[in-house]
C-alpha cells in the first residue's frame, strides 16, 4: 500500500498531458489516469488488475509493448505474477501508455468513463455496485447464482468479472440520464450487470446496445432462459456478451454474491 508522498508521486507522474488537447479532456484524462495507478498500486494482484485495464482499453499486449518499446513478455510476466510488482514508476508508465494510445484511436475509451468520474446519480435505482477484491470467471459467477445461460459467445469474448451491479430495470430506463447510466460500470466495465423487474429483457439489451461501455456479463433477474425476448438474445449475440437468467431471490443473490469475497 502506498503513502501519501507515492500518491502525489502518481498524481504528479500522471498530470502532464500531449499537447493540443482541450482543458477539459485533460482534467477526465488526468483523473482516470490517477484512478487506474491507485487502483493498480493498492491491489493485492496488481498484475490482474493491470491486465483488466488493458483489456478494457482493448489494447493487446503487443500493442502495449510496442508502445513502451519493451518486450510483450515483459507485460504478459507482470500481468502473470511471474515478474515482481511494478513499482509506482512503471505504473505510471504503463497508464500512461494505455490512455496515449486510446487518445490515438480517438479517445473513445477516455471519453466513455467520463461520467463515471463525475458525483452524483439517481441510487434509488440502485441495489448493489461492488468491485470484486479479486476477479472471478463468468463460469464461476453463473454456478454462484444458479444462472441460466440464454447466450454464450466464443471464448475470446468471455473476460473475467471485476465486481457487479444490481439494478432496478425499469427505473434505470426511465429515470437515468445516458451519463447517469454510464456510472452502473463502477470502477469497470468488466463486470456483471444484472437487471432486476424485467418481464422480457428486451428493454435493458437495448439499453446496452445503445451505450458506448458494454458489460462483461449481463444477467437477467426473476425469469427463466425461456422467457427472455428473442430480440434481446439477438442483441446478446451481435455484441458478444455472455446472457443469462436467475431466479434467485434477490436477497439470496447478493448474499451468493458476497461469498466470493468472503472465500477468495
Amino acid at each position: 500500500m502506498y503513502n501519501m508522498t507515492e500518491k502525489t508521486s502518481i498524481t504528479s507522474t500522471l498530470s502532464s498531458s500531449p499537447p493540443g488537447i482541450n482543458s477539459h479532456y485533460q482534467v477526465i484524462r488526468n483523473k482516470l489516469a490517477e484512478k487506474m495507478a491507485g487502483e493498480i498500486t493498492l491491489s493485492d494482484k496488481p498484475g490482474e488488475v493491470l491486465k483488466k485495464w488493458r483489456t478494457s482499453f482493448d489494447i493487446s499486449q503487443s500493442d502495449l509493448a510496442s508502445f513502451l518499446k519493451i518486450s510483450p513478455s515483459v507485460i504478459s510476466d507482470y500481468e502473470c505474477g511471474r515478474r515482481k510488482s511494478p513499482g509506482i514508476f512503471i505504473i505510471s508508465r504503463i497508464v500512461d501508455a494505455i490512455l496515449h494510445i486510446d487518445m490515438g484511436r480517438g479517445g473513445a475509451k477516455i471519453h466513455s468513463y467520463e461520467s463515471m468520474l463525475r458525483e452524483g446519480f439517481s441510487a434509488d435505482t440502485i441495489y448493489v455496485i461492488h468491485e470484486y477484491l479479486s476477479p472471478i470467471s463468468v463460469r464461476e459467477f453463473t454456478k454462484l447464482i444458479m444462472g441460466e445461460v440464454v447466450y454464450n459467445p466464443g471464448s475470446e469474448h468471455i473476460k473475467p468479472l471485476y465486481g457487479y451491479t444490481i439494478v432496478d430495470s425499469l427505473r434505470a430506463i426511465l429515470q437515468l440520464s445516458s451519463n447517469e447510466f454510464m456510472k452502473l460500470y463502477g470502477l469497470s466495465s468488466d463486470r456483471a450487470m444484472i437487471f432486476t423487474g424485467v418481464s422480457t429483457g428486451r428493454s435493458p439489451l437495448v439499453a446496452i446496445r445503445v451505450t458506448n461501455l458494454k458489460p462483461a456479463l449481463i444477467v437477467i433477474h426473476g425469469i427463466r432462459a425461456s422467457q427472455v425476448d428473442k430480440i434481446a438474445a439477438k442483441i446478446a449475440e451481435i455484441e458478444h456478451i455472455p446472457l443469462i437468467t436467475t431466479a434467485m431471490q434477490t436477497a439470496d443473490l447478493v448474499r451468493a454474491l458476497q461469498s466470493h469475497d468472503i472465500n477468495s
